[in-house]
């Protein structure tokens, strides 16, 4: 009998960064690197504030699926633009595009994708008094307004919020886990295990397991958390970012997961209770994604309107359904603990970033290294 098929998890198209990333070169692996154009104000003054109106179609890079269809065919429907949507594999994959010269309205990087674009002048500053609903975002979460990516939010505005944990099946292993990064090494579930597909993740789980510092680039670590990885690749099926599907199948007993990930897989299981998510006592990395503008936007005032149009709390709540990720918008909170009531570790919240588990930049020569290392992981 053949496996289930069901819907590809929200980050299932992440890939290692290592290839992406050794194509790109240098320019991506030191903060701010390989983002400046030769004319910093190419495409005009990315500190001009920008006018909230339509100026043309939408041009939107994200992941695949992180936005209910609804959403966008309502927002074409009340602005009369349409939404032209391209997907990325990688945070990688994205800035690839942006240093190629593709013109977006509106992307999507994580915390510390957000920092090099901003370093490197390469987004609009966004003026939060020009948003309608800027203050059910800015005016909730103390975290967002100083955040460490972007000094005031100047250039952005925070999209969704997850952290890293370990999903398993308690119809094969039991629920007796002992909270920690080690239960990836569960007898039960040898041969049978996944972890992302993720660099900075799998580097990333070794070092709070060896009790590192999350984004080390010392070579004597990078040493210690490769040893250890390399144990663990005897156990491992492979290296997947789809963990719900994964999880569902059956093809995975355990594997590292995605907080949004293991909350959208509950709408699909047919027994959640069979489904188990822990938060490591050693740590668990959080991250944020963000709305951002590209400098080189041809269409910027749409792009805020479908900022705004975004933080209606309305729209977020059909969102946060849809994706399994918590958006930080006043009002909403109770949608996403409702969801994710049958996991309750998979709740994330503004405190938990505060815990200050982002995986961090390094410098080009520390890149470097961490690259080397996740070679060496993945060639076992």
């Amino acid at each position: 009998m053949s496996p289930e098929v069901f819907p590809l998890s929200r980050r299932s198209f992440l890939r290692a960064s290592t290839g992406t990333a050794a194509a790109l070169g240098l320019g991506i692996a030191a903060t701010g690197c390989g983002f400046l154009p030769e004319d910093a104000n190419a495409h005009g003054d990315p500190d001009e504030p920008i006018d909230v109106r339509v100026d043309g179609d939408l041009v939107y890079f994200n992941w695949a699926d992180f936005i209910d269809p609804a959403i966008f065919r309502a927002f074409e429907k009340e602005y009369g633009v349409k939404v032209i949507q391209s997907n990325f594999d990688s945070m990688e994959g994205m800035v690839a595009k942006l240093n190629a010269g593709n013109r977006y309205d509106l992307v999507f990087p994580s915390a510390k994708w957000t920092q090099r674009l901003v370093e490197g002048r390469r987004l609009r500053r966004i003026d939060h008094t020009r948003l309608k609903h800027a203050e059910s975002v800015f005016g909730a979460y103390d975290y967002f307004a100083d955040p460490w990516y972007d000094a005031k939010s100047a250039h952005t505005v925070p999209f969704i919020m997850y952290k890293t944990g370990i999903g398993w099946r308690k119809d094969r292993i039991g629920d007796d886990l002992a909270g920690s990064w080690g239960d990836l090494w569960h007898p039960g579930a040898q041969g049978r295990v996944f972890v992302l597909d993720d660099r900075d993740e799998v580097l990333g789980l070794g070092a709070l397991k060896l009790g590192l510092d999350l984004s080390t680039t010392d070579d004597g670590d990078l040493d210690r958390i490769t040893s250890t990885l390399k144990s663990l690749r005897p156990r491992l099926r492979g290296f997947s970012s789809d963990s719900y599907n994964n999880l569902l199948n059956g093809n995975a007993v355990m594997t590292q997961a995605w907080s949004g990930d293991m909350a959208a897989m509950l709408g699909q299981a047919k027994d959640p209770s069979v489904f188990g998510f822990e938060v490591a006592r050693e740590g668990a990395p959080v991250n944020s994604d963000c709305y951002a503008i590209p400098a080189n936007a041809r269409h910027p005032g749409t792009a805020m309107l479908f900022i705004d149009y975004m933080l209606r709390p309305e729209n977020v709540k059909k969102n946060i359904e849809y994706i399994g990720y918590p958006m930080p918008v006043r009002g909403t909170e109770s949608t996403y603990a409702a969801l994710v009531e049958p996991f309750p570790e998979c709740l994330v919240s503004a405190d938990d970033l505060k815990d200050d588990l982002f995986f961090r930049n390094g410098s080009s020569t520390g890149e470097r290294a961490r690259d080397t290392a996740w070679t060496h992981v993945k060639a076992g």
